[in-house]
C-alpha cells in the first residue's frame, strides 16, 4: 500500500517575508513587492510631495501662511501711521491678553527690497499688537515675545498697502476724523497719491459720501493746527466741523487759534478741547458785535481762495518718519524729530554720495 505524502499549509508570509538573497548579477534582489509598484509608489510621493510644495509657496505668495518674524526685523516706520496716539488702558489690556493667552491674530508685513538697518519686513497692519509685543519682551526677555505671527502679504502699489492699513484699522477700531484726515494728508505728501481727491477716494472707498466730506472737511483742522495740536483725537466731529466754518469765514482765526494754543499749558485732552471752545465762543461774540457792510454795487464778495493741498507742512508725530521716492533707485526718509535724512536704495552709491557732498557745499 503506497505510503500517503502530507501536505504542509501554505505560508501566507512566503513572499514577503523571504530573506534577501542574490540576484544573478550578484547584487542585493527583493522579492516583496514587484518593480513596477515599487516604482509608482515612489512616483505618487514625489507628486504628492510636490503638490504640498507647491501650495505652500502659493499660500506663502498670496500672504494665506502664517510666519514668524522677529521683532528686530520689522520696520515699523514704513508707512505713516494712521492713529496717531494710544488709549493707556486699552493698550494695558491687550498687553495682558498677550501675556496670558498669547498672540491670537496674525499682523500684516510687507518684505522689503532695500533693507534699513537690518530690518527684512516692513510694517502695513497691526502696529497695537507689535507695540505691545515689543513692551513684553523687553519686561521678560521671554523668547517666547521675541517674534510676532505675521501674514506676510505684497501689495502691487504703496496705495494698495496704504489702503490695507486704513481698512484693518476701520474694521477693528474706528479711527477719528482727525486721524482720518490726517493719513490723507500723509500719503499725499509721500506721493501715494497724486491729489487729496484721490487719497480719499481711494483709502475711504467704502465711507458713504457724507461721511467722506467730513472728513475732506477736518483736512483744514490737519493743514492748520497739528504742529500744535496736543490731542488732536479728542475733537468731536461738531467741534472739529464747527472750527473749520470759522475758519472759512475768518482767514485771521487760525492764526489766532495757534496762538491760544501755544500760549496755554494744555496736560489734559480737557484742557485743550476747552481752549479750542473758548476760541470758538470768542469768534462768534466777535461776529454778532461787528458792523454789517453795506453791499455796494450788487457784485458777489471776493471768496477765500483756498489753499492747495500740501502746501502747509503738517506737523510730525513724535517718532515719525516721512517717506518718499526721491528718483529712480532713491528712496529718502526724514525724521523731523530727529533732525535726520535717510537715502536708500539701489542707486545710492559712491557717484551719488560725491554728488550730494558737492551739492551741499555750494547750496
Amino acid at each position: 500500500m503506497a505510503k500517503r505524502k502530507r501536505l504542509m499549509p501554505a505560508q501566507t508570509t512566503y513572499l514577503s517575508g523571504a530573506p534577501e538573497g542574490k540576484s544573478a548579477l550578484g547584487g542585493p534582489m527583493s522579492v516583496g513587492a514587484a518593480p513596477i509598484a515599487q516604482v509608482a509608489s515612489e512616483a505618487a510621493s514625489t507628486a504628492a510631495l510636490r503638490e504640498l510644495s507647491d501650495v505652500l509657496e502659493n499660500a506663502r505668495a498670496k500672504g494665506l501662511m502664517i510666519e514668524e518674524v522677529p521683532l528686530s526685523a520689522i520696520d515699523e516706520t514704513h508707512l505713516v501711521r494712521d492713529r496717531i496716539e494710544q488709549d493707556a488702558e486699552e493698550m494695558d489690556a491687550l498687553v495682558e491678553s498677550l501675556r496670558a493667552r498669547g498672540q491670537q491674530t496674525p499682523i500684516e508685513l510687507v518684505p522689503l527690497e532695500t533693507r534699513a538697518g537690518g530690518r527684512s519686513h516692513g510694517l502695513i497692519s497691526g502696529w497695537r499688537r507689535l507695540g505691545a509685543l515689543k513692551r513684553l519682551y523687553a519686561e521678560t526677555s521671554d523668547p517666547k515675545f521675541a517674534t510676532v505671527k505675521a501674514l506676510i502679504i505684497r501689495p502691487d502699489t504703496a496705495q494698495d498697502a496704504y489702503i490695507a492699513m486704513v481698512e484693518e484699522n476701520e474694521i477693528r477700531v474706528n479711527l477719528s476724523h482727525y486721524e482720518r484726515a490726517r493719513i490723507a494728508v500723509r500719503a499725499m505728501k509721500e506721493e501715494v497719491f497724486p491729489t487729496l481727491k484721490k487719497a480719499l477716494q481711494s483709502l475711504f472707498a467704502n465711507v458713504p459720501r457724507a461721511k467722506r466730506s467730513k472728513i475732506r472737511s477736518f483736512v483744514t483742522l490737519v493743514e492748520e493746527l497739528d504742529a500744535v495740536l496736543f490731542f488732536p483725537t479728542a475733537i468731536s466731529e461738531k467741534l472739529g466741523l464747527a472750527l473749520v466754518r470759522a475758519m472759512a469765514e475768518d482767514e485771521g482765526f487760525a492764526d489766532r487759534l495757534r496762538a491760544a494754543l501755544q500760549a496755554a499749558a494744555r496736560p489734559t485732552p480737557a484742557e485743550e478741547i476747552e481752549i479750542l471752545n473758548r476760541a470758538l465762543a470768542e469768534e462768534k461774540d466777535a461776529s454778532l458785535t461787528q458792523p454789517v457792510e453795506p453791499q455796494d454795487s450788487g457784485a458777489p464778495a471776493p471768496s477765500r481762495p483756498s489753499t492747495p493741498p500740501g502746501i502747509r507742512t503738517p506737523g510730525a508725530a513724535a517718532g515719525e518718519r516721512i517717506s518718499v521716492q526721491a528718483a529712480a533707485g532713491v528712496r529718502l526718509g526724514f525724521s523731523p524729530d530727529q533732525n535726520r535724512i535717510e537715502l536708500t536704495g539701489d542707486a545710492v552709491d559712491a557717484e551719488l554720495v560725491a554728488a550730494l557732498r558737492d551739492w551741499l557745499k555750494h547750496r
